[in-house]
């Protein structure tokens, strides 16, 4: 498979273009604020969504300081998020590192992750870029109803698979799906191509979604990370909604009381992985992953050959057959 350095290299010099933009974004006059801040750049990832603004922009035109506005926008909006769900969650460790709520309380968390929040709002509104707020808004209002959604869902643990792909669609997808839409609109393309990014991002993240959850029922030395986790968060993924829909009324009931007062028992949690795996669940869901896939490609190819289209190509596979 092709790395990110290979992939990346039709947008490098924007990618550290943007990386200077995006500092400057966050910049306070607070010196508590810089501290937090600082340490959020620091320990930022693979870069996964500026790459979606970037390239999205290159396919429909050519990359401007509106792109470099859409893909800082979205990292302060979506780094906002993630400081907030990680006080929701009571998590204290974030991509290895201590998360801001670890090392400097929930009230701090909170308020640098308003803070990240008005900074994207007023970098849109500064410069009169009204759509790219619009899509951007309606990601976070849909991330927002999704979590929501899977909340109320998994006190009952009997999710259908629509209301499954309803809540990947808001929760993970709607969020590619604006990279996508927010690099053609910030190009000055038509409103369908916008619209047509949009889809072809929520394709994109629908497969990486799947991709995520294959790996709670992976070999846990291949993949790198502990395996189970889902199931510890009496989380309902596909796999799981596979082998429940085809078991006996006895089976779904037991995998369900398992789930629900005995996830943190290792030898229970290692039965239903099993059951999972013996059941098809896993082909099942890789064929689904494969699907939406394709359908995405379905819709990238639509766009003329470029290298530009065929790193975005090669970023789709990169997310969809990763091993971590």
């Amino acid at each position: 498979m092709t790395d990110l350095k290979e992939i990346k290299a039709p947008i490098r010099e924007h990618i550290a273009t943007f990386e200077d933009k995006f500092k400057l974004s966050m910049k306070s006059n607070v010196p508590l604020l810089d501290k937090v801040t600082h340490y959020i750049i620091k320990r930022k990832g693979k870069q996964m969504r500026p790459m979606f603004v970037f390239f999205a922009a290159g396919i429909c035109g050519n990359i401007n300081e509106s792109t470099h506005r859409a893909a800082s926008l979205i990292e302060l909006l979506h780094t906002a998020t993630l400081v907030h769900d990680d006080v929701v969650d009571d998590s204290n460790i974030r991509r290895g590192y201590f998360s801001i709520n670890a090392l400097w309380k929930n009230k701090i968390a909170v308020l640098v992750g308003d803070y990240l929040l008005s900074r994207g709002l007023l970098l849109a509104l500064d410069n009169n870029e009204f759509n790219l707020l619009k899509i951007v808004s309606n990601a976070t209002r849909e991330m927002s109803e999704g979590e929501l959604l899977q909340i109320e869902k998994a006190r009952r643990l009997d999710i259908e698979e629509h209301i499954y792909f309803e809540i990947i669609r808001k929760k993970t997808a709607s969020l590619i799906a604006s990279c996508c839409a927010a690099g053609a609109e910030s190009v000055g393309a038509k409103p369908e191509i916008v619209a047509k990014m949009h889809q072809f991002g929520e394709y994109v993240g629908i497969a990486f979604q799947i991709k995520d959850d294959l790996f709670d029922y992976q070999d846990s030395k291949t993949i790198g990370k502990p395996n189970g986790i889902d199931i510890k968060e009496q989380k309902m993924t596909l796999p799981l909604i596979y082998m429940l829909n085809n078991s006996s009324f006895l089976e779904k009931r037991r995998v369900v009381n398992i789930v629900k007062n005995h996830n943190n028992e290792p030898d229970k949690v290692a039965e239903i992985i099993e059951k999972v795996n013996n059941s098809g669940g896993i082909e099942y869901s890789t064929q689904k992953m494969i699907g939406y896939q394709e359908k995405a490609f379905g819709l990238l190819h639509e766009f003329p050959e470029s290298p530009m289209r065929n790193s975005l190509e090669q970023l789709v596979v990169f997310t969809t057959e990763r091993n971590k």
